[in-house]
């Protein structure tokens, strides 16, 4: 694949992001070919280098925020006629509200997924205070001649302590399996939206 093969499909991999935003990536990548050509190498074995177009559109459209990608979508391509004008309004009570109600459900699903990071923590918290309170206590009927319940009090904090122990590490497991799940939902559905466009 010669620099100009590239390029061209690179631009129609990218044709669902802001013109902008293609257009600087175009740039960006030929200006890197171009180096690294004048460098010694084959116009092949610079575009080898620079990776493959998937990794690329992969790349950027992770790197375009999501605000950017749809105004791109929603932005006429033509003036507007008045009856389209007067339709847009009319109809506004229906497609604003089912707008909402998308914005709604997208929002509503993150923050269901991150209650039970936000539960996890404090069941993790919830342990700690647990293990410091057992511990005070056990000392402190130890100290007044309740050996025994001193002693119970004391194991029971020493347990929570290695629950807790246990339960950081799940939670910091779940909160970058978490994360990473966020990361890619946000990708799918910048991908559905240059998706769409691109099928246009």
């Amino acid at each position: 694949m010669n620099k100009a093969e590239f390029l061209q499909k690179l631009r129609k991999e990218l044709s669902g992001l802001p013109i902008g935003e293609v257009e600087e990536r175009i740039s960006f990548y030929e200006e890197i070919i171009d180096d690294r050509v004048e460098e010694g190498l084959s116009e092949e074995e610079a575009i080898e280098a620079v990776g493959p177009v998937n990794t690329i559109v992969i790349q950027t459209i992770a790197e375009t925020p999501l605000t950017k990608i749809v105004s791109e979508r929603v932005r006429p391509k033509r003036k507007m006629r008045g009856w389209e004008i007067a339709l847009l309004v009319l109809g506004s009570p229906i497609w604003l509200s089912l707008l909402v109600a998308l914005y709604a459900v997208i929002f509503s699903v993150f923050v269901a997924l991150w209650s039970v990071i936000v539960a996890l923590w404090a069941v993790f918290v919830s342990f700690i205070a647990g293990a410091v309170a057992g511990l005070a206590a056990g000392a402190v009927l130890c100290f007044r001649g309740f050996i025994f319940q001193g002693i119970v009090f004391f194991c029971a904090g020493c347990v929570l302590i290695g629950l807790a122990i246990y339960m950081y590490f799940a939670c910091k497991a779940a909160t970058k399996g978490m994360a990473k799940l966020s990361a890619k939902l946000v990708l799918g559905i910048k991908h559905l939206f240059v998706k769409r466009k691109e099928e246009e």
